[in-house]
């Protein structure tokens, strides 16, 4: 259970030395403990300190505190899809203090590697993330790399941008990732787990003109009918084929079994985009359903082009962004919730 809260709100004008908390693990497994700290945070050169306004929860968070990503060498503090304001900033930082901004997975990259020299950062050899190696949003307090913060758009609030920092932009990639490889155009899409990334592309697909497919767990109407709701053509159980191929397939949920499933579904010359960073093992299927040059490929992280790109567009065409909200002291409802499949859209905490 939580340590018990303090009573005294903290005021982010106050003198630097506040006491604040954060949600935090000590081993994988465990429950995220309450952590007070007695200091804040003080950036470094090149980084920021931002009040924590809301962050979203994420499955990758919860893949990190199950226990199948790697367990960092230190205490992890969970989340990156962090909005906030700036309240201080480092040495060489030009963002003005007040500034609300929001901080997306990839928090660091070295630079000069190889995948950074080529434009790929989200390769990078050397890469820090958010609410992994870097110290994340379930906290009062964040500092984060000025180089990896974004400016939000205007028209949504703290609770419903911090979707668009991971799922938004994971999403968006993993749309993008589909037009580079399929052959021809795009008409029919189909979306495979129907979450927090789903719910937003999807609106990004219907306002192309394209017809959306949602594949969700058998019996799951509350996900179809949100699914119909922002203008999918077909929602139903991702072990149906639609009744024409599909020109490309995403797939939000971590489960391998809908690789062989989606590639049935796509055309050939179609694209299968596996968007998830941890995927349970995907199991042997015939070759056939891959011949005719479907394609099978999987997106990695994001990078700060894709960030802007999705947020410019987010601010074009508002999106509707479905969330459910829990104090930053009940995280682990919120993960449990997550993990149990009882969210329809995204769970956001607010501090």
């Amino acid at each position: 259970m939580p340590r018990a809260i303090c009573p005294t709100p903290i005021d982010p004008h106050d003198a630097m030395s506040d006491p604040w908390y954060a949600m935090a693990q000590a081993a994988p497994g465990r429950p995220l403990q309450q952590v007070w700290r007695a200091q804040r945070p003080v950036p470094g050169p090149g980084e920021v300190l931002i009040h924590v306004a809301a962050c979203g929860v994420c499955r990758t968070d919860l893949h990190l505190v199950d226990g199948e990503l790697a367990f960092p060498s230190h205490e992890l503090v969970p989340g990156h899809e962090v909005v906030g304001h700036v309240t201080a900033v480092g040495e060489g930082v030009a963002l003005p203090v007040g500034t609300r901004v929001g901080v997306p997975w990839l928090g660091w990259t070295c630079g000069h590697c190889a995948a950074c020299l080529a434009g790929r950062e989200n390769l990078c050899e050397h890469a820090k993330f958010t609410g992994w190696q870097r110290a994340g949003g379930y906290a009062q307090y964040a500092v984060a790399d000025a180089r990896y913060v974004f400016t939000l758009p205007a028209g949504y609030s703290d609770e419903t941008a911090a979707p668009l920092l991971c799922a938004g932009l994971i999403g968006y990639r993993a749309y993008a990732m589909a037009g580079r490889h399929v052959e021809g155009r795009i008409d029919r899409i189909g979306l495979y787990g129907y979450g927090a990334a789903a719910h937003l592309i999807a609106q990004v697909a219907v306002h192309h003109g394209q017809a959306v497919h949602a594949f969700t767990q058998a019996g799951d109407t509350t996900a179809q009918d949100l699914a119909r709701s922002l203008g999918a053509v077909w929602a139903g159980a991702s072990t149906s084929l639609p009744d024409q191929p599909l020109d490309a397939a995403l797939i939000f949920a971590p489960v391998g079994a809908l690789v062989p499933q989606a590639l049935r579904a796509v055309r050939p010359g179609g694209v299968v985009v596996c968007a998830g960073i941890h995927m349970s093992d995907i199991p042997a299927f015939p070759y056939d359903w891959l011949w005719g040059e479907r394609r099978l490929v999987s997106v990695a992280n994001l990078t700060r082009a894709d960030g802007e790109a999705f947020l410019r567009l987010a601010g074009e065409v508002p999106l509707q962004v479905h969330t459910q909200v829990y104090a930053l002291t009940n995280a682990n409802q919120a993960l449990d919730d997550l993990r149990s499949g009882r969210l329809s859209g995204a769970a956001v905490l607010t501090p």
